[in-house]
Order: structure tokens, then sequence, then C-alpha cells
């Protein structure tokens, strides 16, 4: 797990304007695990006191008539595609940045509230060692992708589909992004001890690593140059370390220094096939948010991606620093503005906090405990797939379990 240890932390601190060494909730610095859990363990119980009562959805619930696939397979239509007023029976149309609300999306909302429930409750565990909160984020993970009723199928031949055009595309392995923090936490979970089925879990995720890796569709979406090819090398990366597949985590490293840094940052710092969508702004953050998690999860000692840059000075510290006024005060960002959800951006980036971590710079934290953690927006909450930080940093030391 790529982390900052306390004393990397410590010497962070001491480079950074004594950060948080006036935190009088603190008799000392606190450690990276120590600062996330301070500000999110009242939000982190919360909601897993509220998901304890909560059963396992899986995408065997609903099926849509239009899937060519069977009930366990995952099945989504493309966002932006609408009927043709011109041919309102032939194929569908492309209208970028415009959600089409009759598009079949069950599947993928029951993925993105397993994705909220399992993450939140492998949190309480890390925070209280209780496990009840365990047993019952083994329960959905194990509905998910080991009980042969209610499992999933290891592929996304059927993600978003088309009418009238295709029965799926690479684009679709995008959805399944919902699944890297429920594979992180079931990492936690397993390095605990607390995680029944662990192996046959471990399992699903392999053949889905191997389907994304082999499959058309799949290398399709590893050479997409935006955001899509970005949220390939994320997903790879988490899934190669829940299964300990580290060949692929050193592929996606270098994948990240060598195509995905030249390919989507500018010298500047910006991301240019993001500005230019329709939703510039949001799809701008959703990148950076998944550019810093790859950071945050194959970093190292040895191979540092946040301070990693090109020969022309491409980097992640670029990256951030570019975003970052546009984070802190909105008004000031000088594109276009998002067609959808405007003004429900931004939250709570985890691109701060890591990114905040990684420089040792105090105004990242602050903006980012000051922003909202949970939104409520379907659609934001879509494009916000990390939303418990504290899995992403190592605990200073183990619990007993309980």
């Amino acid at each position: 797990m790529a982390t900052t240890t306390r004393r990397e932390f410590l010497g962070l601190a001491a480079g950074g304007a004594g950060l948080f060494l006036m935190d009088s909730a603190w008799g000392q610095t606190p450690t990276p695990y120590d600062l996330v859990a301070a500000t999110d363990q009242a939000r982190i119980l919360a909601a897993a006191n509220r998901y304890l009562s909560e059963a396992p959805i899986t995408i065997t619930v609903t099926h849509s008539e239009r899937s060519q696939g069977g009930v366990h397979d995952y099945f989504s239509e493309g966002d932006y595609w609408w009927p043709d007023e011109k041919n309102p029976n032939g194929p569908y149309i492309r209208r970028d940045g415009f959600t089409n609300p009759a598009n079949f999306d069950d599947h993928r909302k029951a993925m993105v509230r397993m994705s909220l429930i399992v993450p939140a409750l492998a949190a309480a565990w890390e925070l209280t060692g209780e496990k009840k909160y365990a047993e019952h984020a083994g329960l959905h993970l194990r509905a998910w992708f080991v009980d042969a009723k209610t499992k999933m199928n290891p592929n996304l031949e059927y993600a978003q589909a088309i009418f009238g055009v295709t029965k799926g595309r690479g684009t679709g392995i995008i959805d399944t992004l919902h699944l890297v923090e429920p594979a992180r936490a079931a990492t936690v979970l397993a390095n605990g001890g607390v995680l029944k089925g662990a192996a046959d879990i471990q399992s699903w995720f392999a053949e889905y690593l191997e389907w994304m890796r082999v499959s058309k569709n799949g290398q399709e979406e590893r050479d997409a140059k935006n955001n899509h090819g970005t949220c390939w090398v994320l997903q790879a990366a988490e899934f190669a370390r829940f299964t300990n597949n580290k060949d692929v985590m050193g592929w996606c490293r270098e994948r990240f220094k060598k195509t995905i840094i030249p390919d989507q940052v500018a010298p500047d710092g910006s991301l240019p096939l993001e500005l230019a969508r329709t939703k510039p702004y949001s799809y701008c953050l959703f990148d950076l948010d998944v550019l810093s998690t790859i950071c945050q999860s194959l970093s190292n000692l040895q191979d540092d991606l946040w301070v990693y840059r090109t020969a022309d000075g491409r980097g992640m510290r670029k990256a951030v620093a570019f975003m970052y006024p546009f984070i802190k005060d909105k008004s000031t960002w000088p594109y276009k503005h998002d067609v959808e959800h405007w003004d429900d951006f931004p939250n709570r980036q985890p691109t701060l906090v890591f990114a905040g971590v990684a420089y040792g710079n105090e105004d990242y934290i602050t903006t980012w405990k000051a922003l909202n953690p949970d939104p409520t927006v379907p659609e934001v909450i879509r494009n916000f797939p990390i939303r418990q930080p504290l899995l992403w940093m190592e605990k200073p030391h183990t619990h007993k379990k309980s």
C-alpha cells in the first residue's frame, strides 16, 4: 500500500511551515492517518451505523430487455446518447454532457451503492476494531463477487451500450471505477484477517483484471487518451494490489509516467483533454482525483509518482497547483461553465488531502477540510469515487481484533 509513514510525515511537516504543529487536538504532530481520522471519524461511524441495516443489492435484482447479456452480466447505456428526432426508431445520437435519464443505469446505481457502503464499513472497522463492521462489509462483498445466485460476472462486455449501435463498449469500463474503493476496503479487511471468503473475492478481481488486460474492450479503454485511460490505470493498480499482482502494479507505474502524464498534463499543469469537454470543471476535478489516487496507490520510496516529472516539467505537482485556485474559489474559473451541475462542485476532493500530505501543503488540507464530504446529487456521487481517504493512509499502529 502506497502510504506516508510517521517519520516521512514529520519531515513533511518540518518542511511545510510546521504543518499541523499548532493543532491543539494533538499533543504532537499527527500522522496522515490521524489527521484523516480526526476529520472523518464522526461521518464514517454515522454512515457505517446506518449501513449495518442495509442488505446487499447486486445487479441480479434488475435486468434490461435491451441487454444482450444474462442476469449476471453488468449492463449500462451510454449517458450522453439520445433518440434521433429525425429517426426516432433508429440508432441513438450523441449529445455530449447531457445525460439521458431514460437510459438504463440500475446496475451502475447498485454498484455505486455498494461503493458507498463497503468502504464506510471498512473504515469504521479500521477506527474501532469492531468486527460487526467488517462482517457486514464482507456480506456485501460476497454477494457481489462470490455467491452464485447474486454475483456479477467478471467482465464488462455490455457496459455503456448504445441503442442501435453497439451491445457494449470499452468506454463502459469506467463504470467499474466504483469498484476501486471496495477493492481497497477488501484489502484492508483481508490484511486484518477479518474478511471471510477473501480468497474467493480476490479470485473474482483477478479474473476481472485479466479481462481488462486481454479483451478488446479492455484494451480500447486502456489506450484512451483522456480520463478513461486514467481510470483504467487506477482500476488495474488497485485490483492488482488486492490480488498481489506485482507485475501489473509495476506496469501501471510505468504507464502513468510514460503515457498518462505526457498525454494528459500540459506543461502549465492544465488538463487540456478535460478542458475541451462540455463539463470542463467537473471533468478536470474528476481526472485530477483519479491521477492523485494513482499516485497515492502506487508511490513508494523507490518510485514516488508525486514528484515525477517529464523532461519538459509535466507532473502532478503542477497539475494540482494549476487546479487548486479554482477549487478554493470557483468564481475565478476562466473557462466555460459546465452544461450540467455547475453549482454542485467542488466537493471534498481527495486530491487535496493526498497532495497536501505529499507536498506538506497546509492550504490544500485546510481547503479539503472545509468542503462537503458527502454530496447527495447522484451524478456528482458518480464522479466522486474516492470517499474514504482513511483507507488510503497507513495506520500508525494495529488495533486488537474484537
